[in-house]
């Protein structure tokens, strides 16, 4: 469970095998990056990209920004290899995908641990398969994840629906798998728009995956990292309102009050939670 709010408005996707992307990547205003060496490298590149992707994780060279390394699954012939990379190359978390049981998050943390990595590297997991999302509960209960993505391209072509806007046919399934989240303190992550391009139909998944509850959106192309942080992001006048509450909230409590009221409502605890959650953010993007 998450104890202090992390900024993960934009999460890129850098394909493993592009050395010029990776060193690009330092100079990138996302809040996390994952160095993949799945779905964007060819069977021809993986061994390359490991390579790529365990001196650059190993190098220490992405600055404030989250790392996150997306093996192969461990029953393909690239997957063991990758874990042991990462377990040496230490990233912040390591992104399993096409999650479908606990157990498999449980063998990669007992892998990860067994290859030298270290105990608190957390674990994050694709949801993208029908059957990752029926068992979605139980699979977030799994010690050491941290983060779930969605898988919107795969989970669409299985589901046999579209992921161009508005996304209907997958509404049910994102909402759903946001309470699952949720209810284990987990940040859920919106899957990627299917096109590269920051366009009016971006903006409007965004603003679409915000309004659901997604803590941010996984992207595919640097042109997209700005409005992703714009619709994710925590607004100065969010901030503003949400200190004046902490303000009247301790007004309040200093004064030997039971109830709060701020600009006429009344405020609970889980107001000021929020709040303090909202400023968190805030002021780390301000940084």
């Amino acid at each position: 469970m998450n104890q202090t709010p992390k900024l993960r408005r934009s999460v890129l996707y850098m394909p493993g095998s592009n050395a010029r992307a990776l060193e690009k990547a330092r100079t990138l205003d996302a809040d996390a990056l994952i160095l993949d060496l799945e779905d964007s490298v060819a069977p021809e590149s993986k061994d390359i990209a490991r390579q790529q992707v365990s001196e650059a994780a190993g190098a220490k060279i992405f600055g404030h920004r989250e790392l996150i390394i997306r093996i192969n699954a461990l029953d393909t012939q690239w997957g063991p290899a990758d874990l042991e990379a990462a377990a040496a190359a230490r990233p912040d978390a390591v992104l399993l995908p096409k999650v479908e049981t606990r157990h498999q998050l449980i063998d990669a943390r007992d892998r990860l641990i067994a290859a030298g990595g270290n105990r608190q590297q957390k674990l994050w997991m694709m949801a993208e398969t029908p059957r990752g999302i029926l068992n979605l509960d139980d699979i977030c209960a799994a010690p050491g994840l941290d983060a779930v993505v969605m898988g919107t391209s795969d989970l669409g072509k299985e589901l046999r629906v579209s992921t161009a806007q508005p996304r209907t046919g997958l509404l049910g399934t994102l909402s759903n798998s946001i309470l699952v989240a949720r209810a284990h303190g987990l940040d859920i992550l919106d899957g990627v728009y299917p096109r590269v391009a920051a366009d009016a139909d971006f903006r409007g998944s965004c603003e679409q995956g915000a309004a659901l509850g997604f803590d941010g959106k996984t992207l595919i192309h640097p042109l997209q990292i700005a409005i992703a942080n714009e619709i994710f992001g925590i607004s100065e006048a969010q901030a503003i309102h949400a200190e004046a509450m902490l303000k009247s909230w301790q007004k309040a409590r200093d004064a030997g009050e039971g109830i709060a009221v701020h600009e006429g409502k009344l405020i609970e605890e889980l107001h000021i939670d929020e709040a303090k959650r909202i400023l968190a953010l805030f002021y780390t993007a301000s940084k």
